[in-house]
């Protein structure tokens, strides 16, 4: 639908691509004029990271905070013990609570970034859903809040349907998690004013449900708003690569590495990325994702640079440009990249190129390191390595050794 939004909030939303849809446009815009809204994202702490899947909705409170109102991180210690089933083929595996509060720590370090926290009118809140689903009472839930949903209904949902169509199992357990989300809702609205829930298109009917339930058991007006799931215009999940996640924690993946992920956005995909992952002016990102040939290059470092600023800071995006420089431009080492260490042991007596690519975590297979090798994918200190048979020793280890995995993977293997 066409909307003109009055508010500046749902203006940035819609001009710069994050909305698939909204439960009332008008009632939602109302309150964001009228003063400051308390709106949250729930995060279940399923990995010791965010990652890049999470970065648009982030980047969704960020703008709510810039424009006045108040963003709600929720921190799901009480339903990551349940396990989102939207749109999985199978249960999650179950996590003891001393994971999931490790979990929670490592994602906390993420949103410290794109927020500020703190007592003020718009300052962000952090919360955890343990503080009201840990401590219910079974029999109490189902009378009080149970009774409100109908199982014709839930089963009609896109996440349920999915799986019962392809006659995959969905365990009572799972079944739960949409009534336990929707009771989130109804408790922040009930406990900390919140009025809105942002999430990607996936959790519509969960957003609806506690919308529907709040205004049953408390007869409020609370909106729902949902951002795209986004692919890269070659069909890919955005986040996934050939390397496994994009995790946003500098601990699990270095800001080169990070940088270098954005630096790789193919061509199609530059101007939409610049508006959503970053702060840059509209015109701008625009301007940026028509270039065409060589100059979309530039517009790809504008976009590395900006995200991985945001995330890890300005030095080190420029570290990370530097080194890239340093690695294609120049055939360097650069000072960014990524150390493997491996025991010198190991290397005593010299080990196959293939054993040593698998022993270095650099390729997962055997079969993968051999095919690098016939394809002259793989290069030690630039040059390639076109012998299957080659042994790597000690002595090629001296100085740190520069392994390259295809034009983009880069690594640092040094003797520890």
């Amino acid at each position: 639908m066409t909307y003109h939004a009055k508010s500046d909030f749902l203006r940035v939303m819609m001009e710069r691509g994050y909305l698939a849809d909204c439960t009332d446009y008008q009632g939602l815009d109302e309150a964001l004029v009228k003063g400051v809204v308390p709106a949250y994202i729930g995060y279940d702490a399923t990995a010791a990271s965010l990652h890049v899947g999470h970065l648009l909705n982030i980047m969704m409170l960020r703008w709510l905070q810039k424009t006045g109102h108040k963003p709600i991180t929720l921190m799901g210690g009480g339903t990551t013990k349940v396990g989102d089933p939207s749109f999985r083929a199978d249960e999650r595996p179950l996590l003891t609570p001393e994971k999931i509060g490790e979990n929670i720590g490592g994602m906390k370090k993420v949103f410290a970034q794109y927020l500020t926290y703190g007592d003020g009118a718009n300052d962000a809140m952090m919360l955890d859903n343990a503080e009201w689903l840990d401590n219910l009472n079974y029999l109490e839930f189902l009378r009080d809040i149970g009774r409100h949903f109908s199982v014709n209904r839930m089963l009609s949902f896109e996440s349920v349907k999915s799986r019962l169509d392809r006659e995959q199992s969905l365990s009572f357990l799972e079944f739960n998690y949409m009534i336990l989300q929707a009771y989130d809702f109804l408790e922040l609205n009930r406990r900390y004013g919140c009025v809105l829930q942002m999430g990607g298109s996936d959790q519509w009917g969960n957003i609806v449900n506690g919308i529907d339930l709040t205004r049953r058991v408390l007869d409020n007006q609370i909106f729902g708003l949902t951002s795209p799931l986004l692919t890269t215009s070659d069909g890919r999940k955005m986040g996934k690569s050939a390397g496994g996640a994009i995790w946003l924690n500098g601990d699990m993946l270095s800001a080169y590495d990070f940088w270098q992920f954005w630096r790789n956005t193919t061509d199609a995909d530059v101007g939409r990325f610049l508006k959503l992952y970053t702060e840059l002016p509209v015109e701008e990102c625009d301007r940026l994702g028509a270039l065409q040939g060589a100059e979309i290059n530039a517009a790809k470092v504008r976009l590395a640079n900006e995200v991985t600023t945001l995330l890890h800071g300005a030095d080190a995006a420029a570290a990370a440009e530097a080194t890239a420089r340093a690695v294609f431009e120049q055939g360097g080492v650069g000072g960014e990249l990524e150390v493997v260490t491996l025991p010198a042991t190991t290397l005593a007596e010299g080990l196959s190129v293939v054993r040593f690519l698998v022993d270095a975590g650099l390729v997962t297979s055997g079969k993968e390191a051999k095919r690098l090798v016939a394809e002259s994918g793989l290069r030690f200190n630039n040059d390639v390595v076109d012998d299957p048979n080659l042994t790597v020793t000690p002595d090629m280890l001296r100085d740190d050794l520069k392994v390259s995995i295809g034009k983009k993977k880069h690594r640092l293997v040094r003797l520890s």
